[in-house]
């Protein structure tokens, strides 16, 4: 991965961090928890639409839609096994 992907990924994971963390209101994790949750988002989306066999068309649109979708569940996720 060259420097240019790289921030680009970066970029996207801190959109997609920063739209879940709007879209699922509640306690939140500030903005930087917010924006590394979109990071590694960005990862688990890629991961689950991958293995569905689902696609969006590539572009920065449809890669800031599949991080965003995998920073929202992964904050669902993290808000599950804070409350158990």
């Amino acid at each position: 991965m060259n420097t240019e992907s790289l921030i680009i990924f970066l970029f996207i994971g801190i959109v997609a961090g920063f739209l879940a963390g709007k879209i699922m209101r509640g306690s939140g994790f500030g903005l930087l928890g917010d924006l590394v949750v979109g990071i590694i988002g960005a990862f688990f989306g890629g991961w689950l639409f991958s293995a569905l066999g689902v696609g969006t068309g590539g572009g920065i649109l449809g890669s800031i839609i599949v991080a965003t979708i995998g920073a929202m569940l992964l904050l669902f996720l993290i808000r599950l096994i804070k409350r158990a």
